[in-house]
This record gives C-alpha cells, sequence and structure tokens, in this order.
C-alpha cells in the first residue's frame, strides 16, 4: 500500500482497521465543527424567509402596541377613577372643616352668653 495506506499501518492498525477508524474520526469531526462559531455555515436567506420574519415582527410590534395601548387606558381609567374619589374627599373634607368652624362659632357665642349670664348672676348675689 503506498502513501495513505502506509501512514494507517504506521498507527499499528490492520488494513481494514483504519477505514473503520477514519470513518468514525469524520463523523467526530463535524459534531466539535457543529460547536465551533467559526465553522457555522449559515443557510443561505430567501426573501421569503425575511419577508416571514419581518411579517411575525410586524404582528408581535402590533400586538405589543395594542397590548401597551389597553394598559395605558386602563391605568388612565384607574387615575380618572382615583381623582374623582379624592375630589369627592377634598369636597367631603372642606364641608367637615366648614362645619367645624360653625359649631366653634357657635361655641364662642354660648360661652359669651353664659359668661354674661354669670355676670348678671353675679351683680345680683353682690348687689
Amino acid at each position: 500500500m503506498t502513501g495513505r495506506g502506509m501512514a494507517l499501518t504506521a498507527r499499528g492498525v490492520d488494513s481494514k482497521g483504519p477505514k473503520i477508524k477514519v470513518a468514525k474520526e469524520v463523523e467526530q469531526v463535524p459534531m466539535y465543527c457543529e460547536n465551533s462559531p467559526m465553522k457555522k455555515k449559515r443557510p443561505p436567506r430567501d426573501k421569503s424567509a425575511a419577508s416571514k420574519c419581518s411579517d411575525v415582527f410586524e404582528a408581535a410590534v402590533t400586538d405589543a402596541n395594542r397590548e401597551v395601548d389597553m394598559l395605558f387606558s386602563k391605568y388612565a381609567e384607574v387615575m380618572s377613577e382615583r381623582a374623582s374619589v379624592d375630589g369627592s374627599q377634598a369636597r367631603e373634607l372642606e364641608d367637615i372643616v366648614r362645619e367645624v368652624r360653625n359649631l366653634e362659632s357657635h361655641l364662642m357665642e354660648r360661652k359669651e352668653q353664659l359668661r354674661h349670664s354669670l355676670a348678671i348672676i353675679s351683680d345680683k348675689l353682690q348687689g
């Protein structure tokens, strides 16, 4: 055997063995090559695949926009409800403050009336 056969027999393998070992080595080499980033082969891109990808992307973007719009509308609705609740609570607080001021004014008048009545009673007792 010349060249190739000699190299294989130099390894100490008989003439039938190297073919099997070489085949096994060849089978193992692609596994290592597939993991290597430099030796990966990219499939050729055609325009239909690119258009499908862009269609899928556009559909995803459209769905995301719809979802975001829905979330914004829910957020706006919640904020509107909170604003109306806050407004009604502010009106309630204003009504309570007005009632407290009226009550304070009434109590001050009542205090003055009692003071005046006590002064009259005191004058009659001293008098």
